[in-house]
């Protein structure tokens, strides 16, 4: 089990922290960062992009004139393709972009995207991450305390902290419940409070 050192936040070295084989020191497989990521994304996408068939406008369905005599093309109603508000052919519909990936790869993704970051020592455990009021430049100090510009702040219910990550330019702040791969790869560093990291061997654990 990788033992990592658990650091204050002016990065002074405080104890240390076991971690779990499984979910921070497993074997890392690239192809699946791949997938996972890709279904991120994708899943991103509304989908909603839509336009009217000829069927689905609203209109009368009165020929335009009569069929014959009028020395004009024949016309059925004003709803056809090539009359202004007329349907659209062949438009976009409806639809959902997310491609299928079971729960146990996303699962496993997670796991070596963690297990990724510990390995290059991009991990940084602090003890807790306490601030009494909203104030982005004190999260800004301590990343540049342990020299960090880009980092993923992991914490658990700590709203002070949320907000005052919230206008960094290339940092950004996540509950547990919300880690994903895509924003853990996207980040240089991660940086996760002990109790953090506890709740993430609780929820990964196999």
């Amino acid at each position: 089990m990788p033992v990592v050192d658990v650091y204050s936040l002016d990065k002074s070295k405080v104890g240390t922290l076991e971690l779990s084989d499984d979910i921070f020191d497993t074997e890392v497989r690239e192809h699946l960062f791949h997938e996972v990521v890709t279904y991120q994304l994708a899943k991103r996408r509304s989908g909603a992009a839509k336009t009217k068939e000829r069927g689905e406008i609203a209109g009368t369905t009165q020929k335009a004139w009569r069929q014959k005599g009028t020395g004009r093309a024949r016309q059925g109603n004003k709803k056809a393709v090539h009359w202004v508000g007329g349907g659209t052919v062949h438009g976009p519909r409806q639809r959902d972009y997310t491609p299928k990936v079971n729960k146990k790869t996303r699962a496993n993704a997670l796991r070596m995207a963690l297990s990724r970051r510990q390995q290059e020592g991009a991990l940084f455990v602090v003890d807790g991450w306490s601030i009494d009021t909203p104030k982005t430049k004190a999260v800004s100090n301590v990343l540049g305390t342990f020299g960090t510009p880009k980092t993923l702040i992991i914490d658990e219910g700590n709203d002070t902290l949320a907000r005052s990550a919230r206008n960094l330019a290339a940092s950004n702040y996540l509950e547990v419940s919300g880690l994903n791969v895509y924003d853990i790869l996207r980040h240089d560093a991660v940086i996760i409070t002990r109790d953090a990291a506890l709740k993430i061997q609780e929820r990964l654990g196999s």
